[in-house]
């Protein structure tokens, strides 16, 4: 049976290729059409639509504009990355079109889309690291060249995005070397880096996910100043829910407080008397954590619904006042 996202990119195709128009005209039609169905999706079918456009027309301009065909696959490794899926064949895919791109585009393409393939050829390789199947230095890298266009006076808000990206590479990295530090150190230079360049008021998505993932990076760093690293954290949160609402940004706004009741959990209620416990932090957890899993529950996120009610099952069942052990249940974008 067809279905509906098919059958539209059937009419789509057909009423291109009918067209009295050249091949590399065709194919830029084709691109348009999957660009389109790839930026709101109804569904994954949408998507692999849109991937069958995209490599449609890459095969009809190849051989006559090989930096058109470059740019349609830079288009084509996004789509592929976007697939959801539990395993990494769109994101194999995914690398090969953009690297396919990319050969081109570094001789022949504009520094800027040059960069934002680097970029997005980071994002597929640290995806990919997550299966083991990439270094995730070899992201490291992709962002660090994308860096070298991206940078902070002309284009703030791709520099903070690629900030926070290359932050969230560092920390993927196992701590168990005596660099360890000095890659959270870098982590955290990265967010603070990113947030020098953006500002509440006209990139307040880029803001705020900037203090999350600050707040992250500060709650889990291996440092001898962990309750200050803490404070600082649920300032970092505190800064991200400025923007990050219930009403407008649910499933963002739930990630962030529960960011913020682990890092309340593991820290004394007085920080000049460590030893006098924490049941007020104890009870702030709870009811941030029991506030993020029915927004959850309600978007229909279950697996954060998993996380967050083991996080609270094992609070709720806490002595309050007993000494609590580090937790590294959430670390929600």
């Amino acid at each position: 049976m067809v279905g509906r996202s098919q059958e539209e990119a059937i009419a789509a195709r057909q009423a291109v290729l009918t067209a009295t128009a050249s091949d590399e005209e065709k194919a830029e039609m084709l691109m348009e059409i999957a660009m389109g169905m790839q930026q709101k999706p109804k569904s994954v079918d949408d998507l692999m639509e849109a991937i069958t456009l995209y490599q449609e027309g890459v095969e009809l301009c190849l051989s006559t504009d090989p930096l058109l065909a470059a740019r349609i696959n830079a288009r084509m490794a996004t789509a592929q990355m976007s697939v959801p899926a539990d395993t990494p064949e769109h994101l194999d895919a995914a690398r090969g079109s953009m690297n396919a791109a990319l050969e081109v585009l570094r001789q022949e393409g504009k520094s800027e889309e040059i960069a934002e393939a680097e970029m997005n050829l980071g994002l597929i390789l640290q995806n990919l690291a997550a299966y083991n199947r990439a270094p995730i230095t070899d992201s490291i890298s992709a962002y660090q060249r994308s860096l070298r266009t991206f940078n902070a006076a002309k284009h703030p808000a791709e520099f903070a995005i690629l900030q926070n990206n290359l932050a969230t590479a560092f920390m993927s990295i196992p701590f168990t070397d005596e660099r360890s530090k000095m890659r959270e150190a870098l982590a955290v230079q990265a967010f603070e880096e990113g947030l020098k360049v953006v500002n509440i008021v006209d990139n307040p998505s880029e803001y705020a996910m900037l203090q999350n993932n600050l707040g992250n990076a500060l709650q889990y760093v291996s440092s001898s100043h962990r309750i200050e690293n803490g404070y600082r954290a649920l300032e970092a949160y505190e800064e991200a829910l400025r923007v990050r609402t219930s009403i407008d940004t649910p499933a963002e706004y739930a990630n962030t407080i529960s960011n913020q009741a682990n890092c309340y959990s593991n820290l004394p209620d007085n920080p000049e008397d460590t030893d006098a416990g924490n049941s007020k932090n104890l009870q702030q957890a709870i009811r941030l954590y029991r506030e993020a899993r029915s927004i959850f529950n309600k978007i229909g996120d279950m697996q954060k619904v998993e996380a967050v009610s083991g996080a609270l099952t094992e609070i709720e069942t806490e002595a309050f006042g007993s000494a609590q052990p580090l937790r590294d249940v959430n670390k929600l974008n």
